[in-house]
């Protein structure tokens, strides 16, 4: 299916709603803990979203989903399903959420700790947060997708982890999932060409060990094979004349 890209009034839409997304996760910042369970941050994620922002949890019912957020936890890759286990310290988890703000989504993630990591954990979370960082400098009209996975694939590697390779970024607007697919791997100038307009996540999964993972006989979690620790970020970007707008930008300004 050809790739849309989205009106500047669409594009508009679409900031509010990014905009929308990282308040919740920057409200949500303070309750992760340890001894808190990824059910209670659900509820409360689920009550900002619904009675504060008035926006509908875009993952409740997705798919049969059940909770309004994905918390995945240390090992976990991503779709985690908040349940009544607690954190412990040093225990590692992304947060995902995605909203819908008239009929638009804005969908982001980041990296939390539960008191104090372990070094092999925040040098994983820090170096996962760099690929994104550098995945989404090498947006620009003219550009391909397969800029972005190289950039992201080349300095992960560097550091010695890996990129999971089932699970990518993707196109979204008024569909939660839409198209291109964003790979976080592969070489440059290959893929579809960018042009300004373009609405897409870059959401890089990187595994401290190797790239394998499985899922869960829950049908939506996903883990590394090893078990070694995963670690994702995750920003709604869109093409711009220049180059990119981060549409996903929490209170602080700070990517």
């Amino acid at each position: 299916m050809p790739v849309r890209p989205k009106t500047p009034s669409e594009i508009d839409a679409m900031r509010v709603a990014g905009r929308l997304a990282a308040r919740v996760l920057d409200m949500i910042e303070p309750h992760v803990r340890p001894g808190v369970s990824t059910e209670e941050l659900d509820g409360i994620c689920h009550r900002y979203m619904v009675e504060e922002l008035g926006v509908v949890p875009a993952p409740l019912h997705y798919r049969g989903f059940p909770k309004s957020i994905c918390t995945s936890v240390n090992h976990v890759v991503c779709h985690g399903i908040p349940g009544a286990k607690t954190l412990r310290e040093g225990d590692i988890i992304n947060i995902d959420v995605t909203v819908i703000k008239d009929g638009w989504h804005g969908d982001a993630s980041r990296m939390y700790t539960a008191g104090a990591p372990s070094v092999l954990a925040r040098r994983l979370i820090e170096t996962t947060h760099r690929a994104l960082l550098l995945g989404i400098e090498a947006v620009r009209p003219g550009g391909h997708l397969g800029d972005i996975g190289e950039t992201v694939q080349t300095y992960v590697e560097a550091e010695g982890f890996s990129v999971v390779r089932e699970y990518c970024g993707h196109g979204i607007g008024r569909g939660f999932h839409e198209e291109p697919q964003v790979l976080h791997y592969g070489r440059r100038g290959e893929g579809l060409e960018l042009i300004p307009g373009f609405v897409f996540t870059v959401e890089p999964m990187i595994n401290a060990g190797r790239r394998h993972v499985k899922t869960l006989p829950d049908g939506w979690t996903v883990v590394t094979r090893d078990r070694s620790l995963s670690a994702q970020w995750e920003h709604t970007v869109a093409v711009t004349e220049t180059g990119y707008e981060i549409l996903t930008l929490g209170a602080s300004g700070v990517p």
